[in-house]
């Protein structure tokens, strides 16, 4: 009969305190329960010697030889009296309907569960001999021996096409579809009692076998036989993948993924006595000769101390990693531990930001666990630990949306005085507490911290609380201290959110503050600031220029004269055309308050009336501003005399000539200047480069004493000198240029020219050469790469090509037609 591993989906009856696991920060990989009261009533009379299990029910096998079918929850469901001795082993089919036992006697029965015979076709049976059992087609049973002559055998596990079994001598391999024997994987360790330290088979897949012998592990593989290798050989061989020894004896083996599950009895030396101790389940990760521990746990399973190593099994079901250890008088099921289980673990250790995470992570596959109630217990901790800031800050993530739990922390952290730490994870969006919440936090502050309190005044939004309630708190707090700048500032912007504009300015305006230009654009008090113009100009001249060059369609016409220059002063920086209509008005203005301005404003303006600016120049004697006004008018004249009777400025009287760059100023100049050394001397400096110095020289009148006068004629001589040496360095120049410049020209005429089948002749319009290379012809190529037959060209044709002119480009020079005549 064909055995399988099935599943097991719950248990009862959870073991408390019998596990004992290596370090106690180490978390266990499985967690174990006992099977119900059910099994417990059964080992009470009884004992335990073999189990098997299905997704549909379990089998246990006694040594009184009786049978149990239990349900899942481990209740009896059915009873079988096989035998009056032990029931050695149980397996069941593929699909769980029949099922097979063993007992001490050699008797083999094959059960239906819900019948009393089974009509199972093919089950083998040990003994001396392994006999395989089939039925022929008269449905009588056949009896083949598969093995004997190597003492009893102990141990068959059957899977697919595969029988493995064990006697005294090893393990042994079978392939029912080829009826030939694979391999014999011989015991270790003979020393060994066969029936005391019996061999325990698994087979993890279809082709791979764990053997456990002692203390010995072996994972074997079957593999194909390449064909070529065959000869009288198997099809199929076994490659031993993995082999190491444990520490312990082995009394069971399952496979845990790439891990494997192992069940060992332990037994220790005290005082030259041994005694047995608890079985140990451990995980271990196999290797090519050794093996990791994953983890290992005691079990404390009843009767432990009376055990020997035959009397623990270990079955396991594949679906869900469940593994059964049984002993004569308990069951203990093994499952690796879910997400509930580590979170279980991770609260246990007080490891609570860990937990909340597994649980936020996981929350769709958690069963027992709640993530809010998690984040509750991790705030509870970390208020029991004193970092009231962490535990507000989580407050923002645990209590999410729920605001009577949100209420009952607020109140829960005022009762231990740390309203601050929460204050400032309050939700103030679109989901909101109670404004007596807000306002109960703005009261502590408002008592204690100053700062604190503006803090959320700003930030919070004015709709959470009673405004008019914390306006009149705020105000009471006041009279103890007037001046308090903070208090103050924090009254304006609740005046400023309950729209009292006028007292939220007056005390902005009373502190200089900053903000209120900003509360002035924001809501468009410009009407109200008529009589604080001079105030805001003195607290922050700039800031109220801009403001009101930002909103000038705002602001009235009435506005102080200082101010208005420095007000279209700006406005002229910013934009020449926004003001030209100020443009009188500004000249007045500058002249009065910004004189330094005048000058560059009526540089730039293109829009003033000179006539008036002239007047009001001339009025207050501003001699620069008249020159620069009379030159603009076009007397310029007029303009240099001033400079010269005026301002008496030889200098500035040059550097006029030179802008003008008129010949009858360089005359009326040196006519004022001849009587008058100390201009001569500037003139003598200065006018070489624009007038000849001889005409300056030759009206000195003799006997004139000239300061200077030596220097003065040693700079006009090296002034003619560095132009005389300009103009020959230039010379130079242009002479290298000119020579470079024809040496490349003539470099690019003397290249070749590429002629090929693509290229055409520019008169007849077909293809430059001939399609017979053999005979002679002539070819006349121009620089222009133009491309003609010789004969192609029009006479006189020796003409033209001595010349080198190209018939198209000099027709394109000559004009239009002339091209035309010639090719006719």
């Amino acid at each position: 009969m064909t055995q399988t591993k099935p599943t097991m989906k719950t248990l009862l009856n959870c073991i408390t305190s019998d596990q004992q696991h290596t370090t106690d920060e180490e978390e266990p990989k499985l967690k174990y329960e006992r099977l119900s009261n059910g099994v417990t009533e059964i080992l009470q009379k009884d004992a335990a010697s073999c189990m098997t299990v299905h997704d549909k029910f379990l089998a246990l096998g006694t040594h009184f030889g009786k049978v149990f079918l239990l349900d899942i929850q481990g209740n009896v469901t059915q009873k079988f009296e096989i035998s009056s001795v032990k029931i050695n082993q149980i397996s069941l089919d593929e699909s769980g309907e029949h099922v097979g036992i063993c007992s001490e006697d050699g008797k083999v029965v094959a059960l239906h569960p819900q019948y009393t015979r089974s009509n199972c076709k093919q089950f083998v049976t040990g003994g001396n001999k392994l006999l395989l059992y089939e039925r022929n087609w008269l449905n009588r049973w056949k009896t083949s021996v598969l093995h004997e002559g190597e003492g009893t055998i102990t141990n068959i596990q059957w899977r697919a096409n595969l029988i493995a079994w064990a006697n005294n001598v090893g393990v042994k391999i079978y392939d029912i579809s080829t009826k030939q024997r694979i391999t014999n994987v011989l015991r270790d360790n003979v020393s060994l009692r066969p029936d005391m330290y019996p061999c325990s088979l698994c087979w993890k897949d279809s082709t791979t076998l764990i053997v456990g012998w002692g203390t010995s592990v072996k994972i074997c593989v079957v593999k194909e036989r390449n064909p070529t290798e065959m000869r009288d050989l198997p099809s199929r061989y076994v490659e031993i993948v993995s082999a190491f020894e444990t520490e312990f004896f082995i009394c069971g083996l399952a496979p845990l993924a790439d891990q494997l599950v192992t069940l060992f009895f332990v037994k220790e030396n005290s005082d030259h006595m041994d005694f047995c101790a608890r079985p140990r389940l451990d995980i271990i990760q196999p290797l090519p000769e050794s093996c990791e521990e994953i983890s290992s746990d005691a079990l404390t399973v009843r009767n432990f101390q009376d055990n020997e190593c035959r009397d623990y099994r270990l079955e396991h079901s594949e679906g869900e990693s469940l593994f059964y250890i049984i002993s004569p008088k308990d069951i203990v099921v093994a499952k690796e531990r879910d997400q509930d289980d580590h979170i279980d673990w991770l609260l246990e250790k007080r490891k609570y930001e860990e937990a909340l995470m597994a649980a936020e992570i996981s929350f769709k596959n958690i069963k027992r666990h709640d993530v809010q109630e998690i984040g509750m217990a991790y705030i509870n901790h970390l208020v029991e630990k004193g970092d009231y800031n962490s535990a507000a800050r989580k407050c923002q993530k645990v209590l999410g949306k729920n605001m009577e739990l949100w209420e009952n922390e607020v109140y829960r952290f005022k009762a231990i005085g740390q309203l601050k730490a929460i204050s400032q994870y309050l939700p103030i969006g679109d989901l909101r507490l109670r404004p007596t919440i807000y306002e109960m936090i703005l009261h502590e502050f408002l008592k204690t911290d100053y700062e604190g309190f503006a803090t959320l005044i700003r930030e919070w939004p004015g709709e959470l609380y009673n405004n008019t309630a914390i306006v009149q708190a705020v105000t009471e707090h006041l009279k103890k201290d007037p001046m308090n700048s903070t208090l103050l500032t924090t009254l304006a912007e609740l005046y400023t959110y309950d729209q009292r504009y006028d007292k939220a300015l007056d005390i902005y305006l009373r502190l200089r503050h900053k903000d209120v230009y900003q509360l002035i654009g924001k809501h468009n008090l410009f009407s109200s600031i008529e009589d604080k113009i001079v105030l805001l100009m003195d607290f922050d001249k700039e800031k109220a220029v801009d403001m009101l060059l930002d909103n000038e369609d705002k602001i009235s016409e009435y506005v102080s004269l200082m101010f208005a220059s420095q007000y279209l002063h700006k406005l002229f920086k910013r934009d020449h055309s926004k003001c030209q209509k100020y443009h009188e008005k500004q000249i007045g203005l500058y002249a009065e308050y910004d004189r330094p301005n005048l000058l560059p404003f009526l540089r730039d303006s293109t829009h003033c009336p000179l006539e008036k600016a002239l007047e009001i120049c001339q009025q207050r004697n501003f001699v620069e501003e008249t020159v620069f006004l009379l030159s603009r008018m076009g007397n310029c004249r007029r303009a240099l005399q001033m400079i010269m009777e005026e301002l008496e400025d030889v200098d500035k009287a040059i550097d006029f000539a030179k802008e003008q760059d008129d010949k009858e100023l360089w005359e009326d100049l040196i006519s004022y200047s001849i009587d008058k050394p100390p201009f001569i001397t500037g003139l003598l400096n200065n006018i070489g480069t624009h007038v000849d110095p001889i005409l300056l020289i030759l009206r000195i009148k003799e006997g004139m004493e000239i300061p200077n006068l030596r220097d003065s004629l040693v700079k006009i001589l090296q002034d003619y000198n560095l132009q005389i040496l300009l103009r020959e360095g230039c010379k130079k120049i242009l002479v290298a240029d000119s020579l470079s410049l024809l040496q490349k020209m003539h470099r690019t005429q003397m290249r070749g020219v590429r002629v090929d089948e693509e290229n055409i002749c520019e008169s007849c319009h077909t293809t430059i050469l001939p399609s017979d290379m053999a005979k002679s012809f002539s070819v006349v190529v121009f620089h222009c790469r133009h491309m003609f037959h010789k004969e192609c060209l029009p006479s006189p044709v020796s003409y033209c090509i001595s010349l080198g002119f190209c018939n198209i480009c000099s027709a394109k020079r000559q004009g239009p037609g002339s091209g035309m005549l010639e090719m006719k």
